[in-house]
């Protein structure tokens, strides 16, 4: 399996694969890449020289018994139109997204599958890869994956029941939480007056020193509150506020992340089975 090929240069695509590039996993002479826009793979190819750019996706599948699946799940259709014809028993499919089912996808090709779904801290070499195995996998290709993905995170196996909420804490959760501080930052200057820049520089380093805290096992997060929410302090008063709005706050983030899932996968499903009854 020295040859790999991903099938999609997109936000994802890039991102796993300037990852492993900067651990050292793959070089760039082990890439092929395949864009429906030639100009995103090539752009990718201008700042890592050595990366190869395929013709077609057929050809990317015939130079690459590993096929990195990074396009959206209705997108799948027309690209497993284009690889299939070149798929053996020997290749192995890993799609990164959720959406898709890993036995519709068993169904329709004759190799293994897999699914390993990012997170944006894989840009740091940090954070979590969620791995799941199809039936066909065997332990050498389980093997590559995980050691693959643990370059650049901590592979995690997830059943198919939790892949879902699992997504949304390791994928989604750095957008929800993104968005929390920046309303701190907000709220910040428009109550006292405190620059944009200093509250933005403040919260992004409390948040980093936050992370190594825990990184070290120093705190837990509820002994962490605990340790700075000392009894009739500041902290606690603020904590007040929290208290009062967050709560169900993030159960109905779940209850729409897993409404839009199941959408999704009704529609990646109906779409697919038109097209391979």
């Amino acid at each position: 399996m020295d040859r790999i090929g991903f099938i999609g240069t997109g936000s994802m695509g890039s991102i796993l694969i300037e990852a492993l590039l900067s651990a050292k996993a793959l070089s760039p002479g082990q890439i092929i890449i395949g864009n429906r826009t030639p100009a995103k793979a090539e752009q990718l190819a201008e700042r890592h020289p050595g990366l190869v750019i395929a013709p077609s996706n057929a050809e990317l599948a015939k130079q690459a018994p590993v096929l990195l699946l990074c396009v959206k799940p209705l997108e799948y259709q027309v690209m497993l139109e284009q690889i299939i014809p070149e798929l053996t028993p020997e290749h192995l499919l890993i799609t990164i997204t959720s959406p898709i089912k890993l036995t519709q996808l068993e169904d329709m090709v004759p190799c293994a599958v897999a699914r390993v779904v990012p997170s944006i801290t894989n840009a740091a070499c940090s954070g979590i890869s969620l791995c799941e195995f199809g039936s066909r996998i065997d332990e050498s290709q389980k093997q590559y994956i995980l050691t693959l993905v643990s370059h650049i995170s901590h592979p995690t196996l997830v059943s198919d029941a939790f892949l879902r909420v699992s997504s949304d804490i390791t994928s989604c959760g750095p957008a929800f939480l993104s968005y929390i501080l920046q309303q701190m930052i907000q709220d910040a200057v428009s109550e006292t007056g405190i620059s944009h820049e200093a509250a933005t520089y403040l919260t992004t380093q409390m948040f980093i020193g936050m992370a190594d805290l825990l990184k070290e096992d120093i705190f837990t997060l509820p002994s962490l509150q605990q340790r700075v929410c000392v009894p009739g302090g500041i902290t606690g008063e603020g904590l007040i506020a929290l208290q009062n709005g967050i709560p169900g706050v993030f159960a109905d983030v779940f209850r729409r992340t897993h409404a839009k899932f199941a959408e999704d996968q009704e529609l990646a499903e109906r779409k697919l089975s038109n097209q391979h009854p």
